[in-house]
């Protein structure tokens, strides 16, 4: 599976190694090319999973505001949920295109 934006691929992994919550694809963070993210300073905490950190999407020096995103610790709780430790794993807005 690939997260494509603008002809661009910001992760690029096997289907077998992604995580699925709410519909959204979650990309391991090894799998997500690091020049194409960069930090957000917007907040959100989801009520289940925890703290988020947002992310930008830089593409030919244009950056794209807040179109992934990563739970850096979920509560314990949430991994129970999901069923497998998701921390650190990148999802993607729907202005990116998942695909296979």
């Amino acid at each position: 599976m690939k997260a494509v934006f603008a002809g661009t691929v910001l992760a690029d992994a096997d289907e077998s190694e992604l995580v699925q919550i709410e519909g959204n694809y979650y990309f391991p963070p090894s799998t997500v090319h690091p020049a194409a993210l960069i930090e957000s300073p917007t907040p959100y905490t989801c009520p289940w999973k925890g703290a988020c950190q947002y992310y930008s999407v830089v593409v030919d020096g244009e950056k794209h505001e807040d179109l992934a995103w990563a739970y850096p610790e979920p509560y314990p709780s949430a991994i129970e949920r999901v069923g497998t430790d998701f921390s650190g794993y990148v999802a993607f807005s729907p202005e990116v295109e998942v695909r296979s």
